[in-house]
This record gives C-alpha cells, structure tokens and sequence, in this order.
C-alpha cells in the first residue's frame, strides 16, 4: 500500500515567479512548461468523495487512474493512501469504470509544474480558481523545502482540490467543473 505524504499551499500569482526563481537557486531541477491536465472524480459504489475516490486524470495523450483514500486528520501535513497507474486509452477506462456503476462527479483542470529538491517532489499548480504549491516527500524533507524555499509563513490550504472544485467550479449537467475560460494548448 503506497502512502502519499503533502502539505499544500495557496498562493498568490505575485509569488509565482519568486518560488520558481528560488527553486532554480536552492538547485531543484524540472520546471519548464506547465503540463494541462484534465481531472475527473469518479463516485459510485464504496466511494465517498469526503474519503474515498476514483482519479482518472488525462495529460495529452496519457493518462493516469488513481484510487486515494484519504486521512481526515487535520494537520497541515497530509498522509494518505494512493493506488495509481498508468492507462493507455483514458476513454476506455472512463467507459469500464461508467458500465461498472461510476459515474463523473466532477472535473477541474489544471496546468502544473513539477521540480525536484532533494528528496521531494515541488508542484506548482495554476487551477481556474487559485495558484497553489504542493510538496510531496517525507515529512522532514517537505518542511525542510519548505523553509528553503520561503514557505514558513504561508497558510497551508488543507481541502483537496475535489473540495474545492465543489465551493469554487459550476454544475453542468449534474457535474461539478473548473475549467479555464481559454482551450488548452499543447504544454499549457
């Protein structure tokens, strides 16, 4: 069983630039172009959106499934259980999941950035509502990147982006989405 450990921050778009200059002098390697993603969550039997759920998140031509279940504790520092792997055709995936009784309960985009510092993984997420960093990793390398990178005194966000999708997306057809207004673009 693999666990997931983050912590997650909500940014503002003036810290953007500064975080992505400071990974470059701490020596964290990646970056480049944001990655577009579209991610749908899944509900149906044994799921519950609070605590367990169904990703099947599409990037260009790959995608990835991931079930996540999730420890409601409420620290900044989240652990949780992550299943995920790689699907070589995401709309057959999304049609055996539909004919197994699962539908779409909600979809958000986002465009990412994802570095390499130590023993850590930095993303830097763009969503249509708000800019967040999320570093993954042990816990004492996250908040050791965290103080390299600045990060001490920024509030760290603790709802999932599914929740938050929930309070800022729109309802279409009966799922909730949060979609950028301009179409994607390859590396966007």
């Amino acid at each position: 069983m693999a666990i997931e450990v983050e912590k997650k921050y909500r940014v503002t778009a003036g810290r953007f630039g500064p975080l992505r200059r400071r990974l470059e002098e701490v020596g964290a390697s990646g970056g480049g172009a944001a990655v577009f993603e579209e991610n749908t969550i899944y509900t149906g039997p044994g799921l519950d959106p609070r605590r367990r759920v169904l990703r099947l998140r599409r990037k260009g031509e790959s995608a990835v499934f991931t079930f996540k279940e999730r420890d409601l504790s409420g620290s900044a520092v989240k652990r949780q259980r992550e299943e995920e792997t790689e699907v070589a055709d995401a709309s057959a995936m999304a049609a055996i999941l539909e004919a197994l009784g699962y539908t779409p309960v909600l979809v958000y985009e986002k465009r990412r950035e994802t570095w390499r510092l130590g023993g850590v993984e930095v993303v830097l997420d763009e969503l249509p509502f708000g800019l967040f960093v999320e570093i993954e990793g042990e816990e004492a390398s996250i908040l050791e990147a965290e103080r390299l990178l600045d990060l001490g005194g920024t509030e760290a966000e603790h709802a999932p982006y599914p929740e938050l999708t929930l309070r800022h997306g729109s309802e279409v057809r009966g799922v909730f989405e949060a979609r950028f207004r301009e179409p994607a673009t390859e590396g966007n």
